[in-house]
């Protein structure tokens, strides 16, 4: 049969796929059942966000972030400017980047949360924060992460540097899943690590790591349902871990309990 790449796959899914390979993907999906629930996964991602950022993308952009984006009043060089619009725009990215990202985030902030299972208190927001990352950047074909695992000296020491303590990521090949690499995110108390593994059947799982102001005692294990990702989370000293799939809860609670083990002596 005629080999299919997963670049394919992800252009048949964004319905950017040639004319002339449709034919060859959809035979390709029809042989292969668990490439075709993983499309449907990723469709399901694709839904669940859309529809949860539609309602503020329909709003009017406020006016002081309009007002942020005009250009300078006088150029950037002497002798040297730039067309007003490109300022604007570079202003604009700036604003999604920063303040405006988080005007768009401001209903996700506001809703209430799904509810948490065998969670003591509800208001934590760290699993939802892991899950967010996960279905951003899971999906991601070409780059989901900035360091892949051939460089992971590279990668443990960059994320250590900038998370000012020691971070290594599990290795959870035992349990049938690698390690991709990783990448680095802003957190609400500062930077954030996020690991990223997938099995052979292309599944990705993503473990966010982040640091606290104090240290917790709190070991436990919670679990939190965040619409179509499951999330294993745990406190350990001055270290918040959550591991998102979307996989079975017993499944992925197997893989958090693995993870946790080698953390743990680490």
């Amino acid at each position: 049969m005629e080999t299919v790449t997963e670049q394919e796959l992800q252009a048949y899914l964004d319905d950017a796929l040639p004319l002339e390979r449709r034919a060859a993907v959809e035979a390709y999906l029809e042989n292969h059942p668990e490439a075709r629930e993983r499309l449907r996964a990723y469709r399901r991602l694709q839904d669940d966000i859309g529809a949860l950022f539609e309602p503020a993308l329909r709003e009017p952009i406020p006016p002081r972030l309009l007002a942020a984006a005009l250009p300078p009043p006088a150029p950037l060089r002497r002798g040297w400017s730039v067309p007003w619009w490109q300022g604007a725009a570079a202003s604009l990215l700036m604003l999604a980047l920063g303040g405006g990202g988080g005007w768009l985030l401001r209903g996700q902030q506001q809703a209430p949360a799904a509810p948490l299972v065998a969670a003591a208190d509800s208001q934590e927001r760290l699993p939802s924060l892991a899950a967010m990352a996960h279905v951003v950047y899971s999906p991601d074909v070409k780059r989901p992460v900035e360091i892949d695992a051939e460089h992971q000296d590279q990668l443990v020491a960059w994320l250590s540097k900038r998370l000012q303590s020691r971070v290594k990521p599990p290795l959870l090949s035992a349990q049938g899943y690698e390690l991709i690499g990783g990448r680095l995110l802003p957190g609400e108390q500062g930077p954030v690590a996020q690991f990223m593994y997938h099995n052979a059947a292309g599944q990705r799982m993503t473990l966010y790591v982040a640091t606290t102001a104090a240290a917790r005692r709190d070991a436990g294990f919670r679990f939190a349902s965040q619409g179509p990702v499951n999330v294993f989370y745990w406190w350990d000293g001055r270290f918040a871990y959550a591991l998102s799939a979307g996989l079975a809860r017993d499944e992925l609670g197997r893989l958090a309990e693995a993870a946790h083990r080698q953390l743990r002596v680490s």
